[in-house]
């Protein structure tokens, strides 16, 4: 999923990342709203809740809307700059670096939230934030902007303009193509809403609260290595298929 980059890269492993992303950024998604009553996937929210609060002149109340859109953007940039510094080393993947802070964010927070009470809960929502907008990035990023995981304005923008254009064949000979696109976009689509009933699950009815962010990160970590992991079990079975 993230080992291949460029022409080496399918509609298979955009797939396979983007169901993987989309439903730890449900799991993320719909933790972050029970815990804090705050969205900590996306900005749109917040961003027109700071315009609400400055045509109200109520500068201050709007900073910390202001703050979330910002921890957004930063992680967004901070991503997109560790892959551009360091895709020139052949013996790095880049896409791997984000991937593992985004982890480490996830996991200092579910460990956090066990040791002390939260008593500054908007520097959490900004590190969620923060954490989406690496991953929002990188997937942007590997994929040539095809996928994208944290929000789905823009997914069902694109799938209605893609299944309006299966109405005209005449205009639209790629139809293979459209149609894998959907796919890509309704697999989007729905392991979000199913990372989110998992979190909201693990968050209420097993009260794990804030460790569902765990599980989300255990998820990123064994995608890490699915490459790996499976390119060793395909070398073992060739080793043994030519033993026998």
């Amino acid at each position: 999923m993230f080992r291949h980059q460029g022409k080496s890269r399918t509609q298979l492993h955009n797939l396979r990342i983007a169901t993987i992303l989309s439903f730890v950024a449900g799991i993320v998604n719909v933790t972050g709203f029970l815990a804090f009553h705050q969205l900590t996937t996306n900005v749109t929210g917040h961003f027109a809740l700071f315009i609400s609060d400055v045509a109200n002149f109520e500068f201050w109340k709007g900073t910390i809307f202001l703050l979330y859109i910002l921890s957004f953007l930063f992680g967004a940039f901070f991503s997109s700059y560790l892959i551009e510094k360091f895709k020139e080393n052949k013996r790095l993947n880049v896409f791997v670096l984000p991937t593992l802070i985004e982890v480490l964010i996830l996991v200092i927070i579910a460990i956090i939230s066990n040791i002390t009470p939260l008593h500054y809960p908007d520097i959490i929502i900004c590190s969620l934030l923060f954490a989406m907008g690496l991953q929002n990035s990188l997937v942007t990023k590997i994929s040539n902007a095809v996928v994208r995981t944290t929000h789905l304005t823009g997914l069902f923008t694109d799938l209605g303009i893609e299944l309006s254009q299966l109405c005209f064949p005449a205009n639209h000979h790629n139809r293979t193509q459209i149609l894998a696109t959907i796919k890509l976009r309704i697999s989007i689509i729905c392991f979000f809403f199913f990372g989110g009933l998992i979190g909201g699950y693990l968050y209420s009815k097993l009260d794990f609260e804030l460790n569902a962010l765990l599980v989300a990160a255990l998820i990123l970590i064994i995608s890490l290595f699915y490459d790996d992991l499976r390119y060793g079990y395909i070398r073992t079975k060739r080793k043994y298929k030519q033993r026998n």
